[in-house]
């Protein structure tokens, strides 16, 4: 009597030595040089869009935490002198690394209550006067008659 243990674990060296063959990954297909090139570019432009995008928003960050004027240009030369540190790193999993810590540094920072100007959406005089009733028409003639 069979226990069906016989098909699924092969038995015999001939039998293992195909298993390992079957399961092997297939080979990926040789990228030409334009293409490796391409794919460089691409991703080194998309890491260079992602290390603007963090510094922008930490400066904006820092706006936020600084009371004045004069602690704020501090803290954004010392900002600057971060990102500058780390401006010769040429190797792109190193660059992932750092761009992904510095997120999460920022994220971890960020100000709770950041400043909003008070016109734009959030702030404090934001739809303060909206639009009037269509029914209501406003003559905006400053006194001038219509008998020119």
């Amino acid at each position: 009597m069979s226990t069906g243990l016989e098909q699924r674990f092969p038995t015999s060296e001939k039998e293992r030595e195909r298993e390992r063959v079957v399961w092997r990954k297939p080979k990926q297909p040789k990228m030409s040089g334009a293409t490796t090139a391409a794919a460089y570019l691409a991703r080194r432009a998309a890491q260079k869009e992602r290390v603007r995008i963090l510094y922008r928003r930490a400066l904006k960050d820092t706006l936020n935490w600084a009371v004045h004027r004069h602690l704020f240009y501090q803290d954004a030369s010392d900002l600057r002198e971060k990102f500058e540190a780390n401006k010769h790193v040429e190797d792109l999993d190193t660059i992932d690394e750092m761009i992904a810590e510095g997120e999460a540094t920022h994220n971890k920072w960020r100000h709770l209550d950041p400043y909003i100007v008070p016109w734009a959406p959030g702030g404090s005089k934001f739809t303060r006067n909206p639009v009037p009733p269509s029914g209501i028409e406003i003559v905006y003639d400053y006194g001038r008659e219509d008998n020119d």
